[in-house]
């Protein structure tokens, strides 16, 4: 499984030493040289994990502090790059999950990023979603019922689509349908999070009963693991 990360930073040694070491951790890295040209990607692009120079970059630490506004990367995992002049505190407090402190070494990065990557794979998984093409039952109140296809699947929910109309918020009994090539039935909690006019809607599980839930992570972790090495 590759995993994505944006880095913000304009110091060459920097790059030179974190990008063979991360792409040695199967974690492709795409390089912004400027805080602006960062955040334009980041309103547009989904990361694992997003690492910020924030003491040797104009416009560094705004970044970090903005990098939760951002609805695709609100819960990437973070890095900050230090250099003497912010604290490891005073990162934290701006949203850094983890610290890399100048200069910069393999040794170094490997240990930290060896710590966050449980981290980076829960948010690829998180965010994954698959394909399918899939019949659902939508159970509302008082036994209201409608079959719908199910084109997409996430730890989170899935987008539908069906004949006739949905109001967005309204609350689902029973989300029932059987995890693709197996026999495996769910039956989570839910609500309809978007609809619009051309029968698409997205539904959003509320709850999932434990053993469900991970039946759906495994699922979808052998998903991943397919796309990542095609033939798995």
């Amino acid at each position: 499984m590759n995993l994505e990360t944006l880095l913000v930073c304009r110091d060459a040694e920097v790059v030179r030493v974190l990008r063979p070491t991360l792409e040695k951790l199967s974690i492709e890295v795409e390089v912004s040289a400027a805080a602006r040209s960062g955040t334009d990607i980041l309103s547009s692009a989904k990361f694992d994990a997003v690492i910020i120079d924030c003491d040797d970059l104009q416009g560094g630490v705004d970044v970090l502090r903005r990098l939760r506004e951002y609805p695709s990367n609100k819960t990437s995992v973070s890095f900050a790059i230090l250099n003497g002049k912010t604290t490891t505190q005073q990162a934290f407090e701006m949203g850094a999950n983890f610290v890399l402190q100048k200069p910069i070494t393999t040794a170094g990065t490997l240990r930290c990023f060896n710590t966050a990557m449980s981290f980076m794979v829960r948010e690829k998984r998180r965010y994954f979603r698959c394909p399918v093409q899939i019949p659902v039952k939508l159970v509302f109140s008082q036994a209201e019922e409608l079959t719908v296809t199910a084109t997409n699947l996430s730890e989170g929910g899935m987008a539908i689509h069906f004949d006739g109309a949905l109001a967005a918020k309204k609350p689902v009994a029973n989300v029932q349908f059987t995890l693709p090539g197996t026999k495996v039935a769910m039956a989570p909690k839910g609500e309809v999070a978007w609809a619009d006019e051309m029968g698409r809607a997205g539904i959003r599980f509320l709850e999932v009963p434990e053993s469900a839930r991970e039946h759906l992570e495994k699922w979808i972790m052998r998903r991943l693991e397919s796309v990542s090495h095609p033939g798995f």
